[in-house]
């Protein structure tokens, strides 16, 4: 009996084999790729083979197949990842701005779910989950060994149903639990408003499928408020940014028509390519989105002097204007040196229903600078409180992730010299953040942005009125260590 089962399971590595031999053969039709090692691939069927007959229990073979599709495509970097066809119908409505659960922007950290930025106005923002936060269990099962997209699946459900999170706080070293009510989340992507007379605010909270038609739309009333507008602040702080056609239209709507914007670079000749600010380039799926702006807008949008506000949470679609803006001298850039996310993930279907994001390129600003695990480096560097950034060096970006796309060549080990004098800053943030801990809540509250009380914004309007700006007295640019050799 045994015997036959080992046989019915090397007839099955043999189909699997076959199935991938026959992938081999497509590919190199398709002139992309050099063959498959076939060592290593009969080496999987092998294993496919011994677990399916071997294992102590039954094993669904399309569980064990899938997985190591999503295993293979995760080991790659942090941003690269499996769809199944729930997780796949769940990123599509993500682009949207509408879906249901708790409303978090998540990577993975040490096999944990890490808060990237809560969305705000979402049940998580109101719950008061935080940048940085670490989930460790989701209605009580543990997070560690779940994908990303099985801990998203979690998270998600129906409206109205409760999800209780276990939550670890590095910077306070302490565990928690949340009980958050899922709703259909209707990110609303843009604010805007004059918050003095001459003076406006535009706050962009992520890159979606409406996000550049709001702005325009926001823009016009804006301008409709004060016409003579003397000084606008773009604010894409904490903005874990989204859709690329989005922010070439914003881009677009400061920059002369036919600028550039950004490029990439890749393998594929698809992704070797440069965007600039030009409907052809952010209107691919429908008119132009800043159509609604009047001839009159348009143009004091081109003048007006601007200054765009960044942080260590803004990454992705929000560097990208950043940059673009920056090197174009559109714009001077304030706040703190950005997440580094300078990769470019595609959408590859695998069916109807599933699909893998795969980062296929780098992105580069318009003089050529990368922004991957480095970022925008502000023109002015402003703490985030009249007290400094007291938190900061608790705070990651892209070159903290394990296995980031690296601009070194990975060859050489971080400076033990570098990480030491970094964890004694950690630890004096440590001790800082329970001292702030002990003050009555309403005091520890950091201020909403857009608020009177936002010091970057105070020195941002005060870098447009031409008033002396309070600027950084610890901040300094943070170049990436190489990586450890893979």
């Amino acid at each position: 009996m045994g015997y036959k089962f080992k046989v019915m399971g090397w007839v099955s590595a043999g189909v699997l084999a076959g199935a991938l031999a026959t992938v081999s053969i497509q590919t190199i039709a398709r002139g992309s790729l050099e063959p498959l090692p076939l060592e290593e691939l009969q080496q999987l069927a092998a294993v496919f083979g011994i677990i399916k007959t071997e294992y102590v229990e039954p094993v669904d073979e399309k569980k064990l197949i899938t997985d190591a599709i999503s295993g293979m495509v995760s080991s790659l970097d942090p941003h690269s990842q499996y769809f199944d066809k729930k997780s796949y119908k769940e990123f599509r409505e993500g682009t949207t701005g509408r879906f249901v659960g708790v409303g978090i922007e998540i990577t993975q950290e040490d096999g944990l779910v890490k808060v990237v930025s809560p969305i705000e106005g979402s049940p998580a923002d109101r719950a008061g989950l935080k940048t940085g936060d670490l989930i460790t269990r989701i209605d009580g099962t543990a997070v560690k060994g779940l994908s990303l997209s099985d801990a998203v699946k979690r998270m998600r459900g129906q409206p109205n149903t409760q999800v209780t999170l276990t939550v670890f706080r590095k910077d306070e070293n302490r565990s928690f639990t949340v009980t958050i009510t899922r709703e259909e989340i209707k990110t609303q992507s843009v604010k805007a408003r004059v918050v003095e007379p001459g003076y406006g605010w535009v706050r962009v909270s992520q890159f979606q499928d409406q996000t550049a038609e709001d702005f325009a739309r926001k823009l016009e009333e804006l301008y409709r408020q004060d016409p003579r507008l003397k000084g606008l602040v773009l604010d894409l702080r904490n903005d874990p940014g989204g859709l690329l056609d989005a922010a070439i239209a914003i881009s677009a709507a400061f920059l002369p028509e036919n600028a550039v914007v950004v490029s990439t670079n890749g393998q594929l000749p698809e992704s070797r390519a440069v965007f600039k600010a030009s409907p052809e380039f952010y209107a691919r799926r429908g008119p132009d989105p800043l159509r609604v702006l009047s001839a009159n807008t348009r143009a004091a949008l081109r003048t007006v002097p601007l200054i765009v506000l960044v942080n260590e949470g803004s990454a992705s679609a929000s560097e990208i204007v950043a940059g673009a803006l920056q090197d174009h001298k559109r714009a001077v850039i304030m706040g703190s040196q950005t997440f580094g996310k300078g990769s470019v993930q595609t959408v590859r279907p695998l069916g109807p229903d599933t699909a893998i994001k795969l980062t296929t390129a780098r992105y580069y600003t318009p003089s050529g600078r990368t922004i991957q695990a480095k970022g925008i480096v502000p023109d002015v560097m402003v703490d985030e409180t009249p007290e400094g950034n007291l938190f900061a060096a608790l705070r990651l970006r892209e070159a903290d992730l394990e296995k980031h796309l690296s601009t070194t060549n990975g060859t050489e080990n971080p400076d033990p010299a570098v990480e030491r004098e970094r964890e004694a800053a950690r630890e004096a943030a440590r001790k800082k953040l329970e001292e702030e801990a002990k003050k009555p809540a309403a005091e520890r509250k950091i201020p909403e942005f857009g608020s009177p009380q936002d010091f970057q914004l105070q020195q941002a309007l005060n870098k447009l009125k031409g008033l002396p700006v309070i600027t950084s007295k610890t901040q300094t640019e943070r170049t990436e260590e190489a990586q450890p050799a893979k």
